[in-house]
């Protein structure tokens, strides 16, 4: 592995055990096992580096939820929501470490430009990820009302968790009363 590969390994060990803001040059320059001058020559910066870091880690947890939330069998949808709220409140509940970085970086992005233009084409692609699990669909055949609508929704309920889980883990909801509020609601908006 050269020395770009090892910081973002690197950048990647010290995300999960100190978060965004806490992670120095220092620290994941140790952890790669190489000088902190690299950074600057491999990515620029910290941030540059950080922010690589994250949506990688990110992209990556993505496509393991994509392939871990294929339906079942006989084709139950509902079902199939089921399990995608119990892993992703599992998941939450795993790795709140990944989970915290990805909040920082929101915080970041407010004071970076680029930063936020990845970040909102990061948030549209996973709208559009979501609308695609959610219709058992290939992402390239997701209709754009789709995205706009069941992926926003579904991207929107996912953060509200994950700030409940972040803030308050043994409080926050169950998958079972996720479940049973979206279907109050639903009476609602009926």
């Amino acid at each position: 592995m050269g020395n770009r590969e090892a910081l973002l390994v690197g950048a990647k060990e010290c995300l999960r055990e100190k978060g965004y803001d806490r992670s120095s040059v220092r620290d994941i320059a140790t952890a790669a096992g190489v000088s902190m001058a690299a950074i600057g020559y491999h990515y620029g910066s910290r941030e540059a580096l950080l922010n690589q870091a994250l949506f990688e880690m990110l992209d990556e947890w993505g496509d393991a939820m994509g392939r871990a939330l294929v339906p079942d069998a006989d084709g139950s949808t509902k079902r199939h929501f089921e399990q995608m709220w119990e892993g992703l409140i599992a998941d939450f509940g795993a790795h709140p470490d990944l989970w915290l970085a990805s909040v920082e970086l929101f915080m970041q992005a407010q004071r970076q430009p680029e930063l936020r233009a990845a970040l909102a084409d990061g948030t549209a692609q996973g709208r559009r990820g979501m609308a695609a699990i959610l219709r058992g669909v290939p992402e390239d055949q997701v209709p754009e009302e789709s995205v706009r609508t069941i992926g926003s929704v579904q991207v929107a309920l996912m953060s509200g968790m994950l700030i409940q889980h972040l803030s308050d883990p043994a409080a926050a909801p169950t998958a079972d009363e996720v479940l049973e509020g979206l279907r109050g609601l639903a009476d609602l908006a009926r």
